[in-house]
């Protein structure tokens, strides 16, 4: 055990200009900066994140893993551009890219759809890395960063075709994945970790089953209008094209609660605050988190968050 802070002194005063040179990032292009509640009465249905709880009030409080429900809601209430940076909890397994809690950037562009967003991104990005990123970004659907670094259709592979792939490319896998899962599984392990080291690679139109809060573009295949960022093979930033249909909203809500159960996972209550406002009007925009501790990870060349962390989860 030690009382000693993880990072050195030097990673703490990148922190502080990073996050100055965000705040003027923003300033600049006239985006409000707000502050929304830590603790909710909702909590995240997403089965893959594990929201944490405290008592309070005879019930419980859920620490929010993102601000985005209470930043819509402002949007909704006529807010116009807005950003956070916020601390974010998620029950999730510490390791060289994971804390428990950490710092998330979120912002929301009114009129903007998930190619305005991708390229604001990218600016803002690069107006922090300076020289350390190679000039230009490749920008790539999904399907074409599946075919040309894992060399399969997302959209045309059966489950059976891609758990084949997986092995085949060396992949060792125990148990069971549906669909999404190998999909996942083959762009964490395979296609992300041949992207460029000192370049971003922008990954957009991903499929509609995995459209988390995002729009969902008609068409065959229908394409979830969502994209992400990545340095190298480090995953920054996760955006949408907003969904603003309240009734989509719950029906994807409900369809995480049965996900849960099948999972043996409690159910989470729902936020019918945020429902309530979608129900009054979200304005047309898209939004972002992207995450800051692993933006200083890639700005300082280290490769374990508690390089950048003043007192991680074991220090806390």
């Amino acid at each position: 055990m030690t009382w000693k802070p993880a990072a050195a002194f030097g990673r703490l005063r990148q922190r502080a200009r990073l996050l100055a040179d965000i705040r003027a990032f923003f300033a600049g292009r006239g985006v409000l900066e707000v502050e929304t509640p830590y603790l909710s009465m909702a909590g995240a249905t997403d089965p893959a994140i594990q929201s944490l709880s405290v008592p309070l009030g005879g019930g419980r409080r859920w620490l929010h893993s993102s601000p985005e429900f209470p930043m819509k809601r402002l949007l909704a209430a006529g807010s116009g551009d807005i950003y956070q940076i916020a601390r974010v909890f998620r029950g999730e397994e510490a390791g060289r890219h994971h804390n428990p809690e950490f710092t998330l950037l979120e912002w929301y562009r009114v009129g903007f759809d998930h190619h305005a967003l991708m390229a604001e991104v990218e600016a803002l990005i690069r107006q922090v890395a300076g020289d350390r990123l190679a000039a230009g970004a490749q920008v790539l659907t999904y399907r074409e960063a599946m075919l040309r670094h894992a060399g399969v259709d997302p959209f045309q592979a059966s489950e059976m075709e891609l758990s084949r792939r997986a092995r085949s490319l060396g992949l060792d896998v125990q148990g069971s994945l549906d669909r999404d899962g190998w999909l996942d599984l083959l762009m964490s392990t395979v296609v992300c970790q041949a992207f460029q080291a000192d370049s971003l690679t922008l990954i957009h139109d991903y499929p509609a089953s995995q459209a988390a809060l995002a729009r969902v573009r008609p068409g065959e295949p229908p394409l979830a209008e969502r994209f992400e960022v990545y340095w190298g093979a480090m995953e920054l930033a996760n955006g949408f094209h907003e969904l603003g249909d309240a009734a989509e909203q719950r029906r994807r809500f409900e369809a995480d609660q049965d996900r849960r159960a099948r999972q043996g996972l409690s159910p989470m209550p729902l936020d019918e605050r945020l429902l309530k406002a979608l129900e009054a009007g979200l304005p047309g925009c898209a939004g972002v988190a992207l995450g800051v501790d692993r933006l200083l990870m890639c700005l300082g060349g280290v490769d374990d968050i508690r390089d950048v962390l003043a007192f991680d989860w074991e220090r806390a």
